[in-house]
């Protein structure tokens, strides 16, 4: 049985995705390296990877330690949480529920080209709280399909903005190419999300902005002219009504396009 003691709320929410309830032991670790690029890290960020099982913990990114002032490396998902500020821990359940709805929509052949992400704060070095953006890849299923492990990032986004969207966001990576935007709770900063109407090429070259990339890296890797490029940039820019990479990168955090 699960101690008491290292108990999460999210427990009980993915008990109704069929599959995480046997407790096993992970001797198969992810090639990290890929994971991460498929996500994008606008400031100091760490990783770890997450059992499903039982919530133990391992191969953690030393920028843990740093960023909330740990002495040792948590070894259990409940001490990651126990770091999250208590007035948003309510909306990490709703968004986990929302999660599991969607893969559960979507299918189980799918889930590992999925990525689920969100932002909620985050108890810091200084001991005060920071707005940090989640993102999680589920990165093995069993023999049955029942997910046992995933590699999750925090990247500490409070100079970027203060402001949480209370929104998730699934993407397809891979092979997918799945866009979902789920409202969590109404919040002023989105009161032009409906407004913005973001084309497919648009949303792929605004995530490769948001992990860095400049306009001839992306014209690269998305095989497409450095002119297209600056042109679905401009039209990016247009469209959020953002003056620069950084104002738009600010407004696509707070509108939950990212």
């Amino acid at each position: 049985m699960t101690d008491l003691k290292k108990k999460h709320p999210l427990i009980e929410v993915w008990k109704t995705y069929l599959g995480i309830r046997e407790n096993k032991h992970i001797s198969n670790i992810p090639p990290i390296e890929r994971i991460i690029g498929e996500m994008f890290a606008i400031g100091e960020f760490y990783y770890y990877v997450l059992n499903l099982t039982n919530s133990t913990l391992s191969q953690h990114h030393k920028n843990i330690l740093k960023l909330h002032g740990l002495k040792e490396y948590p070894q259990n998902l409940k001490e990651v949480i126990d770091l999250v500020h208590p007035d948003d821990i309510e909306f990490i359940t709703k968004a986990e529920q929302k999660v599991v709805e969607i893969l559960m929509e979507i299918g189980k052949e799918h889930q590992l080209f999925l990525k689920p992400s969100y932002c909620f704060r985050m108890k810091t070095a200084a001991g005060n709280y920071e707005l940090f953006h989640h993102q999680a890849i589920l990165t093995w299923e069993d023999e049955d399909k029942n997910l046992v492990q995933s590699i999750n990032i925090h990247t500490n986004i409070n100079h970027i903005t203060k402001e949480n969207p209370r929104m998730v966001l699934i993407s397809g990576i891979g092979p997918r190419n799945d866009f979902y935007q789920i409202k969590i709770e109404n919040n002023p900063s989105n009161k032009n999300f409906s407004e913005i109407h973001l084309t497919k090429r648009e949303k792929e070259i605004l995530s490769h902005i948001a992990k860095g990339y400049s306009g001839t890296e992306i014209s690269k890797m998305l095989v497409l002219s450095e002119h297209t490029v600056r042109t679905h940039r401009k039209n990016i820019l247009s469209k959020t009504n953002s003056r620069n990479s950084k104002e738009l990168l600010k407004k696509a955090f707070e509108w939950g396009l990212i």
